[in-house]
């Protein structure tokens, strides 16, 4: 793609880019400097939690820099000031294995590393920060995807870069992309052209859905027999339950004590991280996922991921109850049992 300025004659003259080494543009001390703190520019939805990353045990190596995107998956970014990409995409590919079993609590304790760097009295609030911004995926109880994101910014790359990420994502589904940077002096000033060369940006939404379908289906032929689909059965001094999906049962049993007496506020303290948030105010069903929305502008979208037709309405305040649980199940379930003012309240699997 070639720049041109227009003249005040209406002329368009050609601007020939120039190059980071010409311009003692510094790969580390400069480029990497400016991403980290812009790094919108290269991707969306990205939470930088470390820089020079080298948490491996035996390898001297370091991840340029290394982000968490909403869904709790790592992403790995490594950058070239070259115009060929030199060997980054085999760097970038072991980088991704070798933090694709970190755990949310090692994520605490890199960005707490990673902020103390710029502010040692920011460090305490590295996983306050974490939490919110995994907030959709569970918070603070967030598992951390064994996939992992890699983006490749360079000032070029050659055929063999392009000819392997092309492979990797078109036949493994690897989330992976390419982000060319292109410099130009104009009038005393440096440019960046930024430009994100794979997969092309009009084709992106497409090869995502596509890679994620396609991700999705090799996950269920390989999970077929191993996912635990326990039904519950949740019983109060009233009633039983059929046999109830987690997601159910968890809202049976909550529902069950809000109605023998347990305000809100206290059942809130037996459910782990954001998966029981409040509203002021009492909406009507038609109002009520604008209104949820509203207070938490990040379930926009995910609103299939809350009881949105079994809201708990506690004086002048409407509670949602989140349908995420898994592992969560049992531990949340015994919490809840904790807080039943009389015998009678309990839940077993149910047998098939």
């Amino acid at each position: 793609m070639a720049l041109f300025e227009m003249t005040e004659q209406g002329d368009l003259v050609g601007v020939e880019p120039t190059t980071f080494a010409a311009e003692h543009v510094m790969e580390r001390a400069d480029l990497q400097r400016a991403l980290r703190a812009r790094i919108d520019v290269i991707a969306e939805g990205l939470l930088v939690v470390a820089e020079e990353f080298g948490d491996f045990a035996g390898v001297n190596r370091r991840i340029d820099l290394l982000a968490v995107d909403r869904a709790g998956e790592l992403v790995v970014i490594e950058l070239k000031r070259t115009e060929d990409g030199g060997h980054m995409e085999l760097q970038a590919l072991r980088y991704a294995a070798m933090v694709s079993t970190m755990t949310f609590d090692q994520l605490v304790e890199t960005y707490e590393r990673h902020l103390k760097q710029e502010d040692p009295d920011a460090a305490p609030t590295a996983r306050t920060k974490l939490a919110a911004f995994l907030e959709e995926v569970g918070g603070e109880d967030a598992v951390l995807q064994r996939r992992v994101r890699i983006i490749l910014v360079a000032g070029g790359f050659d055929t063999q870069i392009t000819t392997a990420v092309l492979w990797l994502a078109d036949v493994y589904g690897l989330d992976i992309r390419c982000v060319k940077l292109v410099p130009y002096r104009v009038s005393g000033r440096l440019l960046l052209d930024v430009q994100q060369v794979i997969p092309l940006p009009e084709a992106e939404e497409l090869t995502v859905r596509l890679r994620r379908r396609e991700t999705a289906a090799r996950a269920a032929e390989q999970a077929v027999g191993s996912r635990d689909w326990t039904q519950y059965v949740v019983t109060s001094p009233t009633d039983s339950t059929e046999p109830l999906r987690k997601r159910h049962a968890v809202l049976a049993l909550l529902r069950r004590l809000h109605d023998a007496g347990i305000p809100a506020t206290q059942l809130a303290t037996a459910i782990p991280g954001s998966r029981f948030l409040p509203i002021d105010g009492t909406p009507s069903a038609e109002e009520l996922a604008d209104a949820f929305v509203d207070s938490y502008p990040n379930a926009e979208g995910h609103l299939h991921r809350w009881h949105m037709d079994s809201p708990i309405v506690d004086g002048d305040t409407t509670w949602l109850l989140s349908k995420q649980w898994g592992t969560n199940t049992i531990p949340t379930l015994d919490a809840l049992l904790g807080l039943a003012p009389t015998p009678g309240f309990s839940y077993h699997a149910a047998v098939t």
